[in-house]
């Protein structure tokens, strides 16, 4: 099983307690724990994200150097976001890390959070991938809303079909990518409907590639969201995100992440071995409350473009 911790995103007024120097402390910690894979930065606009500017991802990338332990991924939302990744020297000549990339299963999210249409979005991403894979980059997928998605204003729950969720799913194999995780946007489907969704998906794709699909949730309730996780695994899945604390989230309509720190003792207590340390995921998770979320009200909602 592989279970992986990311950050997250801080509001500018904030940057001076999510600090270069405290990423980077944080980030050795989680490596420390044993986690398969991390997930530090995102190259999107510093206007949208003021913790992702290129100067302190330069310094937090060359301080924590060039990990054979873990895979860092780093989110690549668009050409310019990759530009950066590449300029930044992320690949496999510099710190070699692997490029997230990420699109929403429903239109009216993809338009909200990355701003144009799917098609949009894969084309340019078709794009991308070329050009990554001759250069041996990494890439790992995801899909966001793959369980469906609640418009804010109008209230209106959009599903998208599992036939166009295993669709996007090959879309991303066809491109190269290692690992492909759906995730369930703002917490809309419980244990049973996560369950039947993965279900269908494997039926539909004869169950290959299942070691390479994982499942990232969302939802009020840290406890909820673990109970998702566990559905998951019961019908095979061995890949989850988390977050230290359960926070993270999306202003496109995302509440917090399920907790790190509970879905690790979740597992333990079904007798699934993790190959974590949990005491210092705990320790963890207590000092990041008190050094940063205790100190940063808004650390729930970062800025969109995410993948959630």
């Amino acid at each position: 099983m592989t279970l992986r911790e990311y950050g997250q995103n801080i509001p500018s007024q904030y940057l001076h307690v999510f600090s270069p120097g405290i990423r980077i402390e944080i980030a050795r910690k989680l490596l420390e724990c044993g986690f398969k894979g991390v997930e530090i930065f995102s190259c999107v606009s510093p206007r949208l994200a003021p913790a992702m500017s290129r100067e302190a991802i330069r310094q937090i990338a060359k301080a924590i150097g060039r990990v054979e332990t873990s895979n860092i991924i780093t989110l690549v939302p668009n050409k310019p976001g990759y530009r950066n990744f590449l300029d930044l020297e992320l690949g496999p000549d510099g710190c070699n890390h692997t490029m997230g990339t990420f699109f929403s299963a429903v239109e009216a999210h993809n338009l909200l959070n990355l701003g144009r249409p799917i098609k949009e979005t894969i084309d340019e991403y078709k794009a991308i991938a070329r050009d990554a894979a001759s250069r041996g980059i990494r890439l790992a997928a995801y899909v966001s809303a793959a369980f469906g998605f609640r418009e804010p204003q109008k209230e209106l729950l959009i599903r998208p079909k599992p036939a166009e969720i295993a669709d996007f799913i090959d879309l991303f194999f066809d491109v190269g990518a290692s690992t492909v995780s759906l995730s369930d946007l703002q917490g809309v489907a419980g244990p049973e409907e996560t369950r039947k969704l993965f279900e269908n998906i494997l039926n539909r794709r004869g169950g290959r590639d299942l070691d390479r699909l994982g499942y990232h949730p969302h939802h009020v309730s840290g406890e909820k969201a673990i109970a998702n996780s566990k559905a998951a695994y019961d019908i095979g899945i061995r890949r989850f995100d988390a977050s230290l604390g359960g926070r993270g989230g999306c202003v496109t309509g995302a509440p917090g992440n399920q907790p790190t720190q509970g879905l690790v003792r979740a597992f333990e207590a079904m007798g699934i071995e993790t190959g974590l340390d949990a005491k210092k995921i705990d320790s963890l998770a207590d000092f990041v409350q008190k050094e940063l979320y205790s100190k940063i009200p808004l650390a729930r909602h970062p800025s969109r473009q995410g993948r959630d």
